[in-house]
Protein backbone atom coordinates (compact mmCIF):
# COMPACT_ATOMS: atom_id res chain seq x y z
CA UNK A 1 0.00 0.00 0.00
CA UNK A 2 1.21 3.60 -0.29
CA UNK A 3 1.17 6.25 1.96
CA UNK A 4 -2.83 7.42 1.38
CA UNK A 5 -3.86 3.99 1.48
CA UNK A 6 -2.06 3.22 4.54
CA UNK A 7 -3.33 6.59 6.34
CA UNK A 8 -7.08 6.06 4.98
CA UNK A 9 -6.85 3.02 6.32
CA UNK A 10 -5.56 3.82 9.98
CA UNK A 11 -8.74 6.63 9.80
CA UNK A 12 -10.97 3.87 9.16
CA UNK A 13 -9.99 0.91 11.82
CA UNK A 14 -8.03 3.17 14.47
CA UNK A 15 -9.71 4.95 17.28
CA UNK A 16 -8.96 8.68 16.40
CA UNK A 17 -7.34 9.40 19.63
CA UNK A 18 -4.69 11.59 17.54
CA UNK A 19 -4.64 14.05 14.84
CA UNK A 20 -1.90 12.70 12.99
CA UNK A 21 0.49 14.49 10.32
CA UNK A 22 0.55 12.56 6.77
CA UNK A 23 3.50 11.05 6.93
CA UNK A 24 4.27 6.91 7.41
CA UNK A 25 7.74 6.15 8.70
CA UNK A 26 9.21 3.00 7.38
CA UNK A 27 12.48 3.06 9.17
CA UNK A 28 15.16 4.81 11.12
CA UNK A 29 18.87 5.54 11.07
CA UNK A 30 20.45 7.18 13.18
CA UNK A 31 19.08 10.14 14.09
CA UNK A 32 16.96 10.23 11.00
CA UNK A 33 13.89 8.71 10.30
CA UNK A 34 12.20 7.60 6.38
CA UNK A 35 8.99 7.65 5.18
CA UNK A 36 7.54 5.48 2.87
CA UNK A 37 8.74 6.99 0.01
CA UNK A 38 12.34 7.01 0.85
CA UNK A 39 12.23 10.73 2.43
CA UNK A 40 15.04 11.49 4.80
CA UNK A 41 13.65 13.33 8.35
CA UNK A 42 16.05 14.72 10.69
CA UNK A 43 14.55 13.66 13.89
CA UNK A 44 14.63 16.38 16.78
CA UNK A 45 11.88 14.90 18.52
CA UNK A 46 12.93 11.36 19.28
CA UNK A 47 9.23 9.91 19.73
CA UNK A 48 8.71 12.57 22.15
CA UNK A 49 11.87 12.10 24.09
CA UNK A 50 11.82 8.22 24.33
CA UNK A 51 14.82 7.31 21.09
CA UNK A 52 17.30 8.62 23.55
CA UNK A 53 20.07 6.40 21.46
CA UNK A 54 18.62 7.26 17.89
CA UNK A 55 17.17 4.46 15.59
CA UNK A 56 19.19 1.02 15.00
CA UNK A 57 21.67 1.31 17.86
CA UNK A 58 24.12 -1.41 17.38
CA UNK A 59 24.77 -2.91 21.01
CA UNK A 60 21.12 -1.87 22.01
CA UNK A 61 19.19 -4.11 18.58
CA UNK A 62 21.78 -7.26 19.60
CA UNK A 63 21.13 -6.86 23.30
CA UNK A 64 17.33 -7.40 21.98
CA UNK A 65 18.33 -9.88 19.44
CA UNK A 66 20.31 -12.40 22.05
CA UNK A 67 16.86 -11.81 25.03
CA UNK A 68 14.48 -12.97 22.37
CA UNK A 69 15.89 -15.94 21.51
CA UNK A 70 16.03 -16.63 25.30
CA UNK A 71 12.69 -15.37 27.24
CA UNK A 72 10.72 -12.64 26.94
CA UNK A 73 8.10 -13.35 29.36
CA UNK A 74 7.33 -15.46 32.54
CA UNK A 75 5.27 -13.54 34.61
CA UNK A 76 6.09 -11.54 38.04
CA UNK A 77 5.21 -14.84 39.58
CA UNK A 78 9.01 -15.79 39.01
CA UNK A 79 12.29 -14.26 38.76
CA UNK A 80 14.26 -12.78 35.85
CA UNK A 81 18.06 -12.09 35.47
CA UNK A 82 17.48 -8.86 32.94
CA UNK A 83 15.07 -6.94 35.88
CA UNK A 84 16.74 -7.78 38.84
CA UNK A 85 19.99 -6.84 36.97
CA UNK A 86 18.10 -3.61 36.07
CA UNK A 87 16.83 -2.77 38.80
CA UNK A 88 20.45 -3.42 40.34
CA UNK A 89 21.66 -0.46 38.06
CA UNK A 90 19.39 2.08 38.73
CA UNK A 91 19.31 1.64 42.39
CA UNK A 92 23.41 2.19 42.46
CA UNK A 93 23.05 5.23 39.92
CA UNK A 94 20.20 7.10 41.65
CA UNK A 95 20.72 6.32 45.37
CA UNK A 96 17.00 4.99 45.51
CA UNK A 97 16.50 1.41 46.99
CA UNK A 98 14.02 -0.37 45.38
CA UNK A 99 12.43 -0.66 41.68
CA UNK A 100 9.02 -1.45 39.98
CA UNK A 101 8.79 -1.64 36.60
CA UNK A 102 5.75 -0.87 34.87
CA UNK A 103 4.76 -0.99 30.55
CA UNK A 104 4.70 2.90 30.45
CA UNK A 105 4.98 6.57 32.54
CA UNK A 106 1.35 6.74 33.11
CA UNK A 107 1.41 3.50 34.70
CA UNK A 108 4.34 4.78 36.70
CA UNK A 109 2.73 7.62 37.89
CA UNK A 110 -0.57 4.80 39.15
CA UNK A 111 1.96 3.23 41.14
CA UNK A 112 3.86 6.40 42.96
CA UNK A 113 0.64 7.87 43.66
CA UNK A 114 -0.66 4.48 45.17
CA UNK A 115 2.84 3.88 47.38
CA UNK A 116 2.56 7.40 48.97
CA UNK A 117 -0.97 6.80 50.01
CA UNK A 118 -0.29 3.32 51.32
CA UNK A 119 2.58 4.75 52.92
CA UNK A 120 0.48 7.44 54.82
CA UNK A 121 -2.58 4.91 55.32
CA UNK A 122 0.28 2.83 57.04
CA UNK A 123 1.68 5.62 59.13
CA UNK A 124 -1.69 7.74 59.48
CA UNK A 125 -4.47 6.64 58.75
CA UNK A 126 -7.10 7.19 55.94
CA UNK A 127 -7.55 10.74 56.10
CA UNK A 128 -4.28 11.44 55.12
CA UNK A 129 -4.74 11.15 51.18
CA UNK A 130 -4.08 14.69 49.41
CA UNK A 131 -2.19 15.26 46.95
CA UNK A 132 -0.69 18.63 45.82
CA UNK A 133 0.19 18.71 42.09
CA UNK A 134 0.91 21.54 39.73
CA UNK A 135 -1.18 24.25 37.75
CA UNK A 136 0.32 23.33 33.99
CA UNK A 137 1.67 19.96 34.59
CA UNK A 138 0.96 16.39 32.49
CA UNK A 139 1.76 13.14 34.19
CA UNK A 140 -0.28 11.00 31.47
CA UNK A 141 -3.36 9.90 30.32
CA UNK A 142 -4.76 7.09 32.67
CA UNK A 143 -7.49 8.10 35.42
CA UNK A 144 -5.11 8.66 37.99
CA UNK A 145 -2.68 10.43 35.86
CA UNK A 146 -5.47 13.01 34.65
CA UNK A 147 -6.31 13.27 38.08
CA UNK A 148 -2.90 14.88 39.26
CA UNK A 149 -2.32 16.98 35.52
CA UNK A 150 -2.84 20.66 36.37
CA UNK A 151 -4.99 20.97 33.10
CA UNK A 152 -8.87 21.63 33.35
CA UNK A 153 -8.99 20.69 29.54
CA UNK A 154 -7.45 16.83 30.59
CA UNK A 155 -9.37 16.44 33.51
CA UNK A 156 -12.94 17.89 32.69
CA UNK A 157 -14.40 15.67 30.03
CA UNK A 158 -13.48 12.37 32.75
CA UNK A 159 -14.74 13.54 35.85
CA UNK A 160 -15.06 12.55 38.87
CA UNK A 161 -11.79 11.44 38.97
CA UNK A 162 -9.73 10.25 41.97
CA UNK A 163 -10.46 12.79 44.92
CA UNK A 164 -8.16 14.90 47.31
CA UNK A 165 -5.82 16.26 44.81
CA UNK A 166 -5.02 20.02 44.99
CA UNK A 167 -3.05 22.17 42.64
CA UNK A 168 0.03 24.74 43.22
CA UNK A 169 1.42 27.12 41.33
CA UNK A 170 5.24 25.39 39.64
CA UNK A 171 8.22 27.10 41.33
CA UNK A 172 5.88 29.50 43.47
CA UNK A 173 6.91 27.63 47.34
CA UNK A 174 4.33 29.82 49.49
CA UNK A 175 1.73 29.01 46.47
CA UNK A 176 2.13 25.23 48.16
CA UNK A 177 2.39 25.93 51.38
CA UNK A 178 -0.56 27.38 51.06
CA UNK A 179 -2.58 24.12 50.64
CA UNK A 180 -0.31 21.96 52.63
CA UNK A 181 -3.16 20.22 55.87
CA UNK A 182 -2.69 17.61 57.87
CA UNK A 183 -4.42 15.71 55.26
CA UNK A 184 -0.98 16.25 52.74
CA UNK A 185 0.26 13.01 52.06
CA UNK A 186 2.38 13.63 48.88
CA UNK A 187 3.40 16.75 46.78
CA UNK A 188 4.07 15.91 43.34
CA UNK A 189 5.55 17.65 40.20
CA UNK A 190 8.10 17.29 36.84
CA UNK A 191 11.82 19.03 37.57
CA UNK A 192 11.24 20.32 34.58
CA UNK A 193 7.62 20.79 32.93
CA UNK A 194 6.82 19.27 29.37
CA UNK A 195 3.81 19.45 28.13
CA UNK A 196 3.36 22.53 30.53
CA UNK A 197 5.82 24.44 28.33
CA UNK A 198 9.49 23.52 29.29
CA UNK A 199 10.06 25.23 32.49
CA UNK A 200 12.51 24.13 34.50
CA UNK A 201 12.43 24.14 38.42
CA UNK A 202 13.65 26.29 40.46
CA UNK A 203 16.81 25.38 42.84
CA UNK A 204 14.78 27.58 46.11
CA UNK A 205 11.66 25.59 44.84
CA UNK A 206 13.03 22.17 44.44
CA UNK A 207 15.01 22.51 48.05
CA UNK A 208 11.96 24.65 49.18
CA UNK A 209 9.44 21.17 48.79
CA UNK A 210 12.20 18.83 50.01
CA UNK A 211 12.48 21.23 53.40
CA UNK A 212 8.44 21.13 53.36
CA UNK A 213 8.09 17.41 53.13
CA UNK A 214 10.50 16.71 55.38
CA UNK A 215 9.07 18.90 57.87
CA UNK A 216 5.37 17.17 57.63
CA UNK A 217 6.72 14.04 56.61
CA UNK A 218 5.11 14.27 53.00
CA UNK A 219 6.41 12.23 50.06
CA UNK A 220 8.26 14.09 47.53
CA UNK A 221 7.65 12.64 44.11
CA UNK A 222 9.27 13.67 40.96
CA UNK A 223 7.91 12.83 37.13
CA UNK A 224 11.34 12.39 35.99
CA UNK A 225 9.36 10.72 32.59
CA UNK A 226 10.62 13.17 30.01
CA UNK A 227 13.11 14.94 31.67
CA UNK A 228 15.18 11.82 33.02
CA UNK A 229 17.71 8.88 31.64
CA UNK A 230 20.04 11.78 30.49
CA UNK A 231 17.86 14.56 28.36
CA UNK A 232 18.96 17.03 30.94
CA UNK A 233 22.65 16.24 31.16
CA UNK A 234 22.23 14.03 34.53
CA UNK A 235 20.58 10.80 34.45
CA UNK A 236 17.57 12.28 36.20
CA UNK A 237 16.68 16.02 36.62
CA UNK A 238 16.85 16.28 40.22
CA UNK A 239 20.01 15.17 40.40
CA UNK A 240 20.74 19.01 39.20
CA UNK A 241 19.62 20.48 42.92
CA UNK A 242 21.15 18.06 45.32
CA UNK A 243 18.00 17.09 46.33
CA UNK A 244 16.99 13.57 46.85
CA UNK A 245 13.05 13.08 46.17
CA UNK A 246 11.08 9.75 48.22
CA UNK A 247 9.75 8.59 44.94
CA UNK A 248 10.90 9.39 41.34
CA UNK A 249 8.73 8.16 38.06
CA UNK A 250 10.41 7.05 34.69
CA UNK A 251 9.85 5.58 31.38
CA UNK A 252 10.56 7.08 27.60
CA UNK A 253 14.51 6.54 27.42
CA UNK A 254 14.51 4.16 30.13
CA UNK A 255 13.86 1.58 27.59
CA UNK A 256 14.98 3.72 24.09
CA UNK A 257 11.92 2.31 22.21
CA UNK A 258 10.34 -0.83 23.61
CA UNK A 259 7.75 0.52 26.28
CA UNK A 260 8.88 -0.07 29.56
CA UNK A 261 8.56 2.31 32.73
CA UNK A 262 9.72 2.58 36.74
CA UNK A 263 9.35 4.14 39.69
CA UNK A 264 11.67 4.08 41.82
CA UNK A 265 11.10 4.82 45.78
CA UNK A 266 13.55 5.10 48.74
CA UNK A 267 13.00 2.26 51.57
CA UNK A 268 10.96 4.22 54.22
CA UNK A 269 8.41 4.71 51.37
CA UNK A 270 8.88 1.22 49.70
CA UNK A 271 8.20 -0.75 52.53
CA UNK A 272 5.15 0.20 52.62
CA UNK A 273 4.05 -1.92 49.50
CA UNK A 274 3.65 -6.01 49.84
CA UNK A 275 1.89 -8.28 48.27
CA UNK A 276 -1.02 -8.28 46.94
CA UNK A 277 -0.76 -3.91 47.28
CA UNK A 278 0.15 -3.81 43.33
CA UNK A 279 0.81 -5.50 40.51
CA UNK A 280 1.50 -5.59 36.37
CA UNK A 281 1.53 -8.77 33.79
CA UNK A 282 4.11 -7.52 31.41
CA UNK A 283 6.06 -5.15 34.21
CA UNK A 284 9.62 -5.75 34.42
CA UNK A 285 9.69 -9.12 32.00
CA UNK A 286 13.20 -10.31 30.36
CA UNK A 287 12.98 -8.61 27.46
CA UNK A 288 12.56 -4.83 28.84
CA UNK A 289 14.94 -5.57 31.50
CA UNK A 290 17.42 -6.55 28.72
CA UNK A 291 16.51 -3.29 27.04
CA UNK A 292 16.80 -1.44 30.29
CA UNK A 293 20.09 -3.12 30.93
CA UNK A 294 21.44 -2.14 27.21
CA UNK A 295 20.70 1.17 27.58
CA UNK A 296 22.47 1.51 31.08
CA UNK A 297 25.48 -0.05 29.53
CA UNK A 298 25.61 2.17 26.75
CA UNK A 299 25.29 5.39 28.58
CA UNK A 300 27.99 4.54 30.75
CA UNK A 301 30.28 3.12 27.71
CA UNK A 302 29.80 5.94 25.49
CA UNK A 303 29.56 8.55 28.11
CA UNK A 304 26.12 9.61 26.89
CA UNK A 305 25.40 12.21 29.93
CA UNK A 306 29.00 14.11 28.79
CA UNK A 307 27.42 14.11 25.52
CA UNK A 308 24.67 15.49 25.79
CA UNK A 309 26.32 18.33 28.47
CA UNK A 310 29.22 18.85 26.00
CA UNK A 311 26.25 19.81 22.90
CA UNK A 312 23.75 21.43 24.73
CA UNK A 313 26.08 24.27 25.24
CA UNK A 314 26.33 24.29 21.23
CA UNK A 315 22.24 23.43 21.17
CA UNK A 316 21.50 26.07 23.09
CA UNK A 317 23.69 29.11 21.57
CA UNK A 318 22.55 28.15 18.26
CA UNK A 319 18.39 28.76 19.91
CA UNK A 320 19.96 31.77 20.68
CA UNK A 321 21.23 32.94 17.30
CA UNK A 322 17.71 32.28 16.23
CA UNK A 323 16.32 33.89 19.45
CA UNK A 324 17.72 37.06 18.74
CA UNK A 325 17.20 37.09 15.05
CA UNK A 326 13.53 36.35 14.96
CA UNK A 327 11.17 38.78 16.43
CA UNK A 328 8.19 35.22 15.99
CA UNK A 329 10.71 33.74 19.04
CA UNK A 330 9.73 35.54 22.33
CA UNK A 331 12.13 33.40 24.28
CA UNK A 332 13.96 30.29 24.65
CA UNK A 333 13.78 28.12 27.95
CA UNK A 334 15.06 24.56 28.45
CA UNK A 335 17.63 22.44 30.09
CA UNK A 336 20.28 19.97 27.79
CA UNK A 337 18.19 18.44 25.26
CA UNK A 338 15.10 19.34 26.17
CA UNK A 339 14.39 23.03 24.68
CA UNK A 340 11.35 25.13 24.02
CA UNK A 341 11.16 28.46 21.81
CA UNK A 342 8.04 30.40 22.94
CA UNK A 343 6.98 31.59 19.34
CA UNK A 344 4.24 34.28 18.37
CA UNK A 345 2.98 32.73 15.46
CA UNK A 346 1.38 29.27 15.10
CA UNK A 347 3.45 26.14 16.60
CA UNK A 348 1.46 23.80 14.36
CA UNK A 349 1.95 25.57 10.89
CA UNK A 350 5.77 25.82 11.77
CA UNK A 351 6.24 22.15 12.32
CA UNK A 352 4.19 21.38 9.29
CA UNK A 353 6.62 23.69 7.65
CA UNK A 354 9.27 21.86 9.15
CA UNK A 355 8.25 18.65 7.97
CA UNK A 356 7.98 19.73 4.43
CA UNK A 357 11.70 19.75 4.63
CA UNK A 358 12.75 17.04 6.06
CA UNK A 359 12.68 18.35 10.14
CA UNK A 360 10.62 16.76 12.94
CA UNK A 361 9.83 19.02 15.61
CA UNK A 362 7.18 19.14 17.86
CA UNK A 363 5.28 21.20 20.30
CA UNK A 364 4.26 21.51 24.13
CA UNK A 365 1.15 23.32 24.97
CA UNK A 366 -0.29 26.21 22.34
CA UNK A 367 2.91 28.27 21.98
CA UNK A 368 5.72 26.56 22.13
CA UNK A 369 7.89 24.48 19.54
CA UNK A 370 9.64 21.73 21.45
CA UNK A 371 12.90 19.97 20.92
CA UNK A 372 13.83 16.50 22.06
CA UNK A 373 16.52 15.44 20.03
CA UNK A 374 18.15 11.72 20.53
CA UNK A 375 20.51 12.27 22.75
CA UNK A 376 23.21 11.25 20.41
CA UNK A 377 22.67 14.20 18.17
CA UNK A 378 26.11 16.05 16.82
CA UNK A 379 26.95 19.48 16.18
CA UNK A 380 26.15 18.77 12.37
CA UNK A 381 23.03 17.83 13.18
CA UNK A 382 22.30 20.99 15.30
CA UNK A 383 23.58 23.22 12.51
CA UNK A 384 21.13 21.11 9.87
CA UNK A 385 18.20 21.64 12.24
CA UNK A 386 19.00 25.42 12.92
CA UNK A 387 19.30 25.82 8.92
CA UNK A 388 15.80 24.27 8.24
CA UNK A 389 13.92 26.00 11.44
CA UNK A 390 15.33 29.41 10.07
CA UNK A 391 14.45 29.25 6.59
CA UNK A 392 11.23 28.42 8.04
CA UNK A 393 10.66 30.94 10.41
CA UNK A 394 11.40 33.61 7.67
CA UNK A 395 8.13 32.56 6.14
CA UNK A 396 6.37 34.16 9.03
Amino acid sequence: MNTKEYMDLGEQELLHAYNRFPIVFEKGEGVSLYDLNGKQYLDFASGIGVMGLGYHHPAYSEALKAQIDKLTHTSNLFYNMPSVDAAKKLCDKTGFDRVFFTNSGAEAIEGALKLARKYSYLKYGKERYEIIAMNHSFHGRTMGAVAVTGNAHYREPFEPLIGGVRFAEFNDLDSVKALVNEKTCAILFEPVQGEGGIYPAEAAFMEGVRKLCDENDIVMICDEIQCGMGRTGKLFAYMHYGVQPDIITAAKALGCGVPVGAFLSNEKVGSAMVPGDHGTTYGGNPFVGAAVNAVLDIFDKEQILEHVNETAVYLETKLEELTAQFSCIAARRGKGFMQGLVLTVPVRQVIGACLERGLIVISAGTDVLRLLPPLVITRQDIDAMTAVLREVLKTF
